[in-house]
């Protein structure tokens, strides 16, 4: 096809060098990552795999291949994508990420945002037992009465579903436990997220008292809704780990549906969610730097996705299907920003 168009054109007279200034950039511009492959990964966390699932058909859009997106722990993450083995993800979670930092931004960087300022993180208690036993803080934990409601395994102490080994959130919680003083009055539940909170509801289900870790974006507010079936609660004052400390003013936050007071000391930072990638591979692809800083996901999609994921909607092909849905019912805003990414190239 190609040499057809050639030698119509030196008929018609139309200069070799005039050929490669009108065809060449017409073809990179329309697929700039064509011959490149992206070697991309997801979060343990099913909840992020629907953003995941979104940027890679934007990247194939303009023509990468996608390796991946291969599931992976916070802390081999971040030291690959520094190490240039991996190249990037769109489930960075800061600030709760920032104890990362210092292994990551050597080589890479944070670039754009998915979604701003709706990842909020805290401690929920069913509204039924908070009502009972006029449970407000974490310090309430420390009441024999408490404990006793919320003990689940006969050890004593209140269960507490928390964070998987290597999760941020694994670091706070467990900072928490420390400077509450309440190692000897909660029990951090470490197990699988997901499995842990089906446990956890299906007690709730059975009338039975529970206490649990959640963010948002996460199936688990469209399950135990806050203000209905349960009810956030406040740390006794904001204390951080070393490495956000100096966040502590948005650790407390303004109209939190269903938390005890207003405002509500959460004791976890607001979160952006934000692409991290390798700084050599965005330098190579600008289009892939242009399309993280362009593109983003209404957090009320994200909710309304992962809903979806928790009603039994949660294969790989399933999340592969609702970003290509979501895709479409956004396609002119989706086209801009590949065309954005295009032209930056």
């Amino acid at each position: 096809m190609k040499r057809a168009i050639l030698s119509r054109a030196l008929a018609l007279g139309v200069s070799i060098a005039a050929i490669g200034a009108m065809q060449l950039p017409a073809v990179a511009q329309d697929n700039p990552g064509d011959g490149t492959t992206v070697r991309m990964a997801q979060a343990t966390w099913d909840t992020g795999w629907f953003e995941a699932a979104i940027y890679k058909q934007m990247l194939e859009a303009l023509g990468y291949t996608v390796e991946g997106p291969t599931t992976l722990d916070n802390p081999p993450f971040y030291q690959a994508v520094a190490q240039g083995d991996l190249d990037l993800w769109v489930n960075g979670w800061f600030p709760l990420h920032n104890t990362y930092e210092s292994t990551f931004s050597q080589g890479a960087e944070i670039v754009g945002a998915v979604a701003e300022g709706g990842a909020l993180e805290g401690y929920l208690v069913d509204k039924a037992s908070a009502e009972k036993f006029d449970i407000k803080t974490l310090d309430d934990f420390k009441r024999d009465e408490v404990k006793e409601a919320f003990d689940r395994d006969g050890d004593g102490k209140a269960d507490l579903v928390a964070c998987p080994p290597g999760w941020g959130c694994e670091v706070n919680i467990e900072h928490h436990l420390d400077a509450y003083e309440l190692r000897d009055h909660v029990n951090p539940i470490k197990a699988s997220y997901a499995a842990s909170m089906a446990d956890a509801i299906a007690a709730y289900e059975q009338g039975e008292p529970i206490l649990f870790y959640t963010w948002t974006p996460n199936w688990t507010v469209n399950a135990l809704v806050p203000g209905e079936d349960v009810v956030w609660i406040e740390v006794p004052e904001v204390d951080l780990p070393e490495e956000i400390a100096d966040l502590a003013d948005a650790a407390t936050l303004d109209g939190v549906t269903g938390c005890v007071a207003d405002p509500c000391t959460l004791g976890f930072p607001a979160n952006d969610i934000r692409p991290v990638a390798n700084t050599a591979f965005l330098d190579e692809n600008p289009a892939v730097r242009k399309l993280l800083e362009e593109a983003s996901i209404p957090v009320e999609d994200i909710f309304a996705q992962n809903a979806k994921m928790n009603d039994g909607e949660g294969s790989q092909s399933d999340v592969d299907r609702h970003a290509s849905e979501w895709i479409e019912a956004n396609r002119d805003l989706v086209d801009g920003w590949l065309e954005t990414a295009r032209q930056s190239n």
